[in-house]
């Protein structure tokens, strides 16, 4: 019934919000392809890269590991710990860059299928490798991104791998890039994508389409910041049955919604260049939430959010709230029952619509969870919580008595003086009208500055890709790291065996220009 179950029953229930598993990246995008979508490809791993080996806090990305397949199956870069290895990542990057985008050749139907068996190999390997170490993850998600027919494409992984044990890989998803630009920034998000069980596989094959666009690739990146562990509800809303008594069946006992809380966007407060950074620097919590703090700590006792009154949506001033906006979804804790997932869904899809009907707020009071011996409780936080025309509430932390600082608001007189009046006015009509605020048409430079932060001088790590000829996918180079793993042999099949050995062998080496052999246990 529950068909994630088989993937994640030995996943900690204790897994902290922010950590997310190890992530496998297979390229599958053959020529004449490729010199399509390259450099949009390797601007958006660029720019998602310098955001997630920045961020300050606990890691919210491990492990990650690329591979290509074209003619054969490429080991671009091993697995590697992605904070604060921006050096590493990129070399990477430069490395896609330099891969052959022009000429044509027929791809081995087999070559994908050996990419995902030699990075699932390699995941397991590393596990065992760094056993002295605690390991918070033990399962893996793999990404196939390719330019033919996503369809086929899952059909030949369902094919493919059907003789292969799966039981360590938590996600298989496939994503199609398409020659036109998709609008998404509001659309469904990756998490949301259609799916279709595998009986023979035993596990979910993904599957989504973002355009061949930087924006939309980034977009799909940047979903691997978010929260994807679905081994329990993160908050539980509680709604008084007499004041919602329309929607609740629980008589006189509070009606629970539960939820799943997720990140609206990322702190400046925790990335260095931003003028909220330069305030925090040696705050490593940064600027996150008290709640979305409270929320991860525990699996033993939901953090709760009591619901005290309502108030008219006109009522509240902007300037009383602070901190980030979060958001409120319905669960999709795999350990519920369908029925109660159904169930609650329902209720919040009729919260969300009344609130909207009525033009109310919520006003709502966050239980602490229990302190320990000897430790007080601390002070209760606020929020408001406010409806959307989506399957989501916004939830803002809203000031109390004792934060309040006085201040003076002169009401606004009927009219200024005329002449004031003209000029304003004229220099209004000047600026250009927007009917609604885009962010992603406004840029900071970010990405830039993040990316210049992480560069040495000694410039032992960059060699200056454009000046290098481009090269063939699989050609020999004497510059590389050796990935210390070796894949587990692979049974050939009767036909093509020196080929198939060939293919194999290519993902034995990573390419990384003018560095010394590492082990993986000395990677941070």
């Amino acid at each position: 019934m529950h068909h994630r179950r088989s993937l994640g029953s030995g996943f900690s229930a204790a897994t902290k919000i922010n950590q997310q598993p190890p992530r496998l990246l297979i390229v599958h995008i053959p020529l004449p392809s490729w010199a399509d979508i390259c450099s949009n490809l390797c601007e958006a791993l660029q720019n998602f890269f310098s955001l997630a080996c920045s961020l300050m806090g606990p890691s919210r990305m491990s492990l990650f590991s690329l591979y290509m397949v074209q003619n054969q199956h490429e080991c671009i870069l091993p697995f590697v710990q992605v904070k604060e290895n921006f050096v590493r990542l990129q070399a990477c990057i430069s490395e896609l860059r330099m891969l052959q985008r022009e000429g044509y050749f027929r791809p081995q139907s087999i070559s994908l299928k050996l990419a995902v068996e030699d990075g699932l190999q390699q995941f397991k390997q590393y596990s065992r490798h760094v056993t002295g170490a605690t390991l918070p993850y033990t399962f893996l998600e793999i990404t196939v991104l390719t330019s033919h027919p996503g369809k086929e494409v899952v059909k030949q992984l369902e094919e493919g791998l059907k003789d292969i044990d799966l039981g360590r890989v938590r996600r298989l998803q496939v994503v199609e890039v398409t020659k036109g630009i998709l609008e998404q920034m509001d659309s469904e998000s990756p998490d949301e994508a259609g799916s279709d069980e595998n009986p023979i596989l035993g596990t979910d094959i993904d599957l989504q389409t973002i355009g061949n666009d930087v924006i939309d690739m980034e977009i799909f990146f940047k979903a691997w910041l978010h929260n994807s562990e679905t081994d329990q509800e993160h908050i539980h809303l509680l709604l008084p049955a007499q004041t919602f008594s329309n929607i609740s069946r629980a008589g006189d006992n509070p009606m629970c919604l539960k939820c799943d809380l997720q990140e609206r966007l990322l702190s400046p407060s925790l990335l260095p260049g931003t003028a909220d950074g330069t305030l925090r620097m040696d705050d490593p919590k940064g600027d996150i939430s008290t709640l979305y703090q409270m929320a991860s700590q525990s699996s033993s006792s939901h953090y709760k959010l009591q619901v005290i009154k309502a108030l008219k949506s006109s009522g509240l001033c902007e300037s009383l709230t602070y901190g980030l906006p979060f958001i409120l979804r319905p669960t999709s804790c795999w350990q519920l029952d369908w029925d109660e997932l159904e169930t609650n869904q329902q209720h919040f899809h009729a919260l969300c619509h009344s609130l909207l009907k009525r033009e109310w707020l919520l006003l709502a009071k966050g239980e602490p969870l229990s302190p320990g011996h000897g430790q007080r409780v601390p002070a209760s936080t606020f929020y408001v919580i406010v409806p959307s025309c989506s399957l989501t509430l916004l939830v803002k932390a809203i000031a109390t008595r004792e934060l309040l600082l006085p201040n003076v608001f002169p009401l606004l007189p009927e009219a200024p003086p005329e002449d004031s009046l003209k000029i304003v006015e004229s220099t209004l009509d000047r600026l250009e009208l927007e009917p609604t605020y885009n962010p992603l048409h406004v840029k900071s430079h970010l990405y830039s500055y993040l990316s210049n932060a992480f560069a040495k001088p000694q410039g032992r790590f960059y060699t200056g890709w454009e000046t290098r000829t481009p090269r063939k996918a699989g050609q020999s180079q004497t510059n590389r790291v050796r990935a210390t793993v070796v894949p587990l042999p692979v049974t050939p099949g009767p036909c093509g065996t020196s080929k198939m050995r060939a293919a194999r062998n290519a993902s034995l080496e990573t390419r990384l220009p003018s560095q010394p052999e590492e082990e993986y246990s000395s990677q941070p």
